[in-house]
């Protein structure tokens, strides 16, 4: 992933106000993995892009817009 995903991904999760527990828990991760993922030193799978998605309630596409 892009750091730009990374940043979106981090960008919309606190505009919902979703904690970073919630997405850890759901991606079977410690919060600290989840921090290191949404900050681009861990990659993130397809996979997890899905989960993450899901859990914000959008699209894996909204990530990848400008």
């Amino acid at each position: 992933m892009t750091s730009s995903v990374n940043k979106k991904i981090r960008c919309i999760r606190k505009k919902l106000n979703v904690n970073q527990s919630l997405i850890a828990d759901k991606l079977n991760i410690t919060v600290q993995s989840y921090s290191m993922k949404e900050r681009g030193t861990r990659p993130i799978t397809t996979g997890e892009l899905e989960t993450i998605a899901k859990q914000l309630k959008v699209p894996v596409a909204i990530f990848f817009e400008k």
